[in-house]
C-alpha cells in the first residue's frame, strides 16, 4: 500500500490535523478496506497516518 510522506512543518502549514488519521503501526490495507474505500488518498505526517481524499491538493503536496 502507498502513502506519501509530508514533514511535520508542512502538515501544520495546510492542517492536516484535521482530517481522520490512524497511527503509523496501524494497517493501511485493512483502514482501506473497513473505512476509507481502496482510492483513498493518505499521506503520512510524522507518526500519523491521514486521509486527505476529501482535498486531494495535500495529497499532490506531498512526496513519496
Amino acid at each position: 500500500m502507498q502513502t506519501k510522506k509530508m514533514t511535520v512543518e508542512q502538515g501544520k502549514r495546510c492542517g492536516i490535523d484535521r482530517f481522520p488519521n490512524f497511527h503509523r503501526t496501524g494497517s493501511i490495507r485493512g483502514m482501506k478496506k473497513l473505512y476509507y474505500g481502496k482510492d483513498a488518498l493518505l499521506v503520512r505526517c510524522g507518526q500519523y497516518i491521514y486521509n486527505v481524499s476529501s482535498e486531494p491538493s495535500i495529497y499532490n503536496e506531498a512526496t513519496i
